[in-house]
């Protein structure tokens, strides 16, 4: 690994700039030994198939590849015909090493390496629990730390469970084709290895119109499916089949073709699935489905063996299956947010009030998945942080932080007596999120913005925890934490926590653009900021900064220093060992 990271380094340091022609896997692509995945070549011209030379560490390439690729003459792009292109599906790489790919056709030519890495032959650990805090920022996690526990005299009352983690690394978040950044192409990097463009999951983002021909490599599910018999679990309080849960699994380059992810679900089979997003499982005849077909995937994932439930209680009570599979969707959509489902009875808890918690799903997917002896991967996805974010809503998005750790918090215990289990805690981005002091409404102020207190004059905010579980007692006290966003559109800031119903900053006008919403401008003391986005956003948006990943147990002594989100993947493949199989 240490190795691997070191010519990585360099190679960044070496890269070329860009020719004509454009070659899947791209440049310093990393490849698991025996991992499938797309070999594409993309020219802007039209060419004879003769024309066109490929070779690999000096050979034909296919003799290195093992067989011939198609040829397009006139590849169909997004704009009409593109050029030509030549493209091999599911090829692997047996050896170890670097593979120097030259293409030349006509005056375009175009060189790429790629790194192919083996792993130990014997696993480091038997589990791997994946958390990610989708849009975490080093700025939730503090408000967080201080909501939750309190703080004396400068120092933190109490720590949340991610303090404690061992191991840590800073990691890089830009995709392919942009430093900006979306869930989809940073989870899909975590779960193959593989960097790819804004909106793909488990493709290279290629030129042609269909989402789901472009240049596949393997997720993580996969590989665990090739290479060992272990089960699989993925756990989200968003929609099921949202950008971050979907990479554990999925192949397109549209984040959007949720019905087809849903079927990308049922051709894995994970053993737990458990989050929102019932409406793309129920056929196009069910009241509320948004499927435009007649599959009933309820229904097939039972045929499967599934126990299916619907509820918090029923997840608790319902008799679950020795092979550990379970199916639970709790809400047609996006799972309500903690401060919502537990305290407020806002948003949608009306209409879906019984949604369990992302702790209960954690524990239950964790009781299932450890009833297979050869051991399990569980993806947790804490997904309001980030849904609460956009819209500048930080006291739901910080109070899912505390739900989040909680959740963390019960895997560590189980880890305790299970220390052949890693735990890695990061994000997939971040967003431009910070406390700044405090907001007291006891300051003798017309003005709300005079109200808000920094320096010295910050204090503390006073937050209480009369019965313990963790929540402040209420989110609305008088000292409170001032929490503010580096982007925004234009809107009302009301200095206070939204009680109603989640936030809603911005609103379309007659011309298509978002402007300050309304609803917000006679809050007393509401002030209007002028957006620093363009007129097209609705919300904040995502945040280049590096996010941090934090890690303990067995393999994550792998994570250190700066690294790219693929190169996480690399170190879940060694505590894995799945350059090897352990099938039984």
């Amino acid at each position: 690994m240490r190795a691997r990271l070191a010519l990585l380094a360099a190679a960044t340091c070496l890269a070329g700039t860009a020719q004509a022609a454009t070659i899947y896997p791209l440049d310093r692509a990393t490849v698991l030994v025996g991992s499938p995945f797309d070999f594409k070549v993309e020219l802007d011209q039209v060419y004879d198939a003769g024309d066109v030379e490929v070779t690999v560490n000096g050979e034909a390439y296919a003799d290195v590849f093992g067989s011939e690729a198609e040829f397009v003459a006139e590849e169909n792009g997004k704009d009409g015909v593109a050029g030509s292109a030549m493209i091999l599906r599911g090829i692997s790489l047996t050896e170890a090493g670097d593979y120097a790919v030259a293409v030349k056709a006509g005056d375009e030519t175009k060189d790429v390496t790629w790194t192919v890495y083996d792993t130990p032959a014997m696993p480091k650990a038997k589990n791997i629990i994946f958390f990610v805090a989708d849009g975490m920022s080093m700025g939730h996690r503090t408000a967080a730390r201080i909501m939750s526990k309190g703080m004396t005299e400068g120092k933190a009352d109490g720590r949340l469970s991610m303090d404690g983690l061992d191991h840590m690394a800073t990691i890089g978040t830009s995709s392919t084709h942009s430093i900006a950044t979306d869930s989809a192409n940073t989870m899909s990097a975590y779960m193959t290895g593989h960097k790819t463009r804004v909106n793909a999951l488990g493709v290279y983002a290629d030129r042609t119109p269909n989402s789901q021909d472009d240049p596949k490599v393997e997720t993580i599910a996969e590989a665990l499916r090739r290479q060992t018999g272990k089960s699989i679990g993925v756990v989200s309080t968003a929609e099921i089949e949202d950008a971050t849960p979907a990479a554990v699994v999925a192949h397109t380059r549209l984040r959007a073709d949720k019905a087809d992810i849903v079927g990308m679900f049922y051709d894995i089979k994970p053993e737990v699935i458990l989050g929102g997003g019932s409406a793309y499982f129920l056929k196009s005849d069910v009241a509320g489905s948004k499927r435009k077909d007649d599959k009933d995937y309820i229904s097939m994932f039972e045929d499967a063996g599934y126990t299916v439930v619907t509820s918090a209680d029923e997840l608790d009570t319902a008799e679950k299956p020795e092979d550990g599979k379970l199916l639970g969707l709790f809400h047609t959509g996006n799972m309500d947010t903690k401060l919502d489902r537990s305290f407020l009875k806002k948003g949608s808890v009306e209409k879906f009030p019984n949604q369990p918690g992302l702790v209960e799903m954690t524990d239950a997917a964790i009781e299932q998945l450890s009833k297979n002896p050869e051991g399990f991967f569980l993806m947790v996805e804490a997904a309001t942080v980030d849904k609460m974010s956009h819209p500048l809503d930080w006291d739901r998005a910080v109070v899912d932080m505390i739900e989040f750790d909680q959740a963390i918090g019960s895997a560590m215990e189980w880890m305790n007596s299970h220390p052949d289990t890693m735990i890695v805690v990061t994000g997939d981005h971040t967003h431009g999120f910070s406390v700044i002091g405090t907001v007291d409404d006891e300051v003798d102020a017309e003005e709300m913005r005079d109200k808000v207190l920094t320096y010295d004059a910050a204090g503390f905010p006073n937050y209480t925890d009369d019965n313990g579980d963790g929540y402040p007692d209420k989110v609305d006290v008088s000292r409170r934490l001032a929490m503010f966003s580096n982007n925004f559109p234009d809107y009302y800031e009301t200095f206070r926590p939204k009680l109603d119903g989640p936030f809603q900053p911005a609103v379309k006008d007659e011309n298509g653009r978002y402007v300050a919403n309304d609803a917000y401008k006679d809050v007393p003391g509401a002030v209007l900021r002028t957006g620093n986005l363009p007129h097209n956003a609705s919300t904040g948006v995502h945040a280049v900064d590096d996010v941090v990943l934090q890690s303990t147990g067995p393999g994550a002594e792998g994570f250190k220093g700066y690294m790219e989100q693929s190169d996480v993947y690399g170190v879940l493949a060694d505590t894995f060992a799945l350059g090897t199989s352990q099938k039984q």
